[in-house]
């Protein structure tokens, strides 16, 4: 069974693909050269998926074809994955097409190909891999974007990180990628941030504040900023209505953490 017309990928065709799918483009068409010669040839082959098998002594890629075209096409899953390993194996860029269990396919790749795509790779160098999936769209990503309500921890670092790698990814596959960090510094969380930093203001200056009121942050994160308030300021927000000191700590506060 031939391949209806696929053929190995050229260097062009490497540089816009990754390799699941340039070898979902070839099994696809192998699927549909099988099921011609079953008389299905317009049968749905967008359920096909290449992936990495699950152990990589498998091979080099794994197909789940006839999985899901088995019962379209009134087969067993066994025959039909042998039917397309024996079209797929045709192709010169398969060193071989292997059933495995119930009717998956296993494919190793030819040496030749791999030194294809390497080779493609170092051509290309920073453009490799770069397509236009996302055809111009505009995409905000968001990321680290640390509550200043709290200190900074490893999870910030984190965020950072995979922020910038998605970023960097939407970006290479063709979208127009614009980077937000939001500086959350108003509203009525940042609100309760300043009362409880007042507290501790008031700590500062030698007051007993007891417990600290439910609602608020009772971190001791929030103790060297009432110091540094009471070093500033001295008592004088003390003699202040709320009103009046809440956008004073407020300001300090959120620069502060």
């Amino acid at each position: 069974i031939g391949l209806g017309g696929a053929r190995p990928a050229t260097r062009q065709s490497l540089f816009h693909m990754n390799i699941f799918r340039d070898f979902t483009d070839r099994l696809q068409s192998a699927v549909r050269s099988v099921a011609g010669h079953a008389g299905s040839p317009d049968i749905d082959t967008s359920r096909v998926v290449v992936e990495p098998p699950r152990e990589a002594a498998h091979g080099d890629l794994a197909c789940n074809a006839a999985m899901v075209l088995a019962k379209p096409l009134g087969m067993k899953p066994r025959d039909l994955a042998t039917r397309i390993a024996a079209a797929i194996a045709e192709d010169p860029d398969v060193d071989a097409a292997e059933v495995a269990g119930p009717g998956f396919i296993n494919l190793r790749l030819a040496s030749g190909y791999w030194h294809k795509a390497l080779k493609t790779l170092i051509e290309s160098a920073a453009d490799f891999g770069r397509s236009e999936i996302g055809a111009g769209a505009k995409v905000n990503v968001e990321y680290v974007s640390a509550n200043p309500t709290g200190p900074m921890h490893i999870g910030h670092c984190r965020g950072a990180v995979f922020g910038d790698a998605l970023a960097n990814l939407l970006e290479k596959a063709g979208y127009i990628v614009t980077r937000e960090y939001y500086i959350n510094d108003a509203g009525a969380q940042v609100d309760v941030l300043a009362r409880s930093a007042y507290l501790r203001y008031c700590e500062a200056l030698g007051e007993d504040i007891g417990d600290i009121p439910e609602g608020l942050y009772p971190g001791d994160y929030l103790k060297p900023v009432g110091a540094a308030l009471a070093h500033e300021h001295g008592d004088l927000l003390l003699a202040m209505p709320e009103a009046e000191w809440l956008p004073i700590v407020r300001a300090w506060t959120v620069d502060a953490m």
